[in-house]
């Protein structure tokens, strides 16, 4: 049998930091879990279910006891901080109102969408839904992919592709993607296709070559905690 590990999860503590940054006692671990998971969910209906589409990727939290800090990476920033900060304000009343905290936000900008694997993802899966050819388009975006200065691309499309009765898999694998290789810089989106014949799932792997090469400029974030490392060798 195959064992399918999360790219994210099996590297999370060793290269790759968390995505949600604070400490709480056990009483309250629960409640702010779940208030992450809202912010998310929320951020991401907001900004890239409906207009502006500002093409976010991820999200960072990180929590005081006085505030609550919201890191955003996406490919669009003005779409998200608007006419003179006017979209991120309103944003930021609105995560008030949610959370009942101080809450201040973030933009990253991501420089090389093409090379970004939940990008990818979203973007296949908006070309599926307007009934696009699935082989055409994941051929394409993986070509864009290693042209942006990916090192390998894999992806994979499963359910009812080119409407037909029965699901089945497809996938795309250009150059090397060493996904066992806790040193390598691997890259894992998901999104979903709401087709009219029913829903269609896209998975994609970009490997961006080994931690030791990230520059400086490609770092999420450059709060404590936040920056991918290489592992050092015992």
């Amino acid at each position: 049998m195959g064992q399918k590990v999360h790219p994210f999860g099996f590297r999370v503590g060793i290269t790759e930091a968390h995505r949600s940054r604070w400490y709480a006692p056990k009483a309250l671990y629960g409640e702010l879990l779940v208030e992450d998971e809202k912010i998310r969910r929320f951020l991401d209906q907001r900004l890239n279910r409906r207009p502006p589409f500002a093409a976010v990727a991820d999200i960072h939290i990180e929590r005081t006891r006085e505030e609550l800090k919201v890191i955003i990476r996406t490919a669009r920033p003005g779409l998200v901080i608007g006419p003179k900060g006017q979209n991120i304000e309103e944003l930021t009343h609105e995560l008030q109102d949610l959370t009942g905290r101080n809450v201040s936000i973030n933009c990253i900008e991501i420089t090389n969408p093409d090379a970004d694997a939940q990008l990818i993802g979203e973007s296949i899966a908006e070309q599926l839904q307007k009934r696009s050819s699935f082989r055409r388009v994941i051929k394409m975006k993986g070509d864009a992919a290693l042209a942006a200065g990916a090192k390998g691309i894999k992806v994979q499309l499963s359910g009812r592709l080119g409407g037909h009765e029965m699901s089945r898999k497809e996938d795309l694998r250009l150059g090397a993607i060493p996904l066992q290789t806790l040193q390598a810089h691997v890259d894992y989106g998901f999104a979903k296709a709401f087709t009219t014949y029913g829903v269609i799932g896209v998975k994609v792997w970009v490997y961006k070559g080994m931690y030791t090469d990230v520059k400086e400029a490609e770092l999420e974030s450059n709060a404590a905690g936040a920056r991918p490392r290489a592992r050092g060798r015992r």
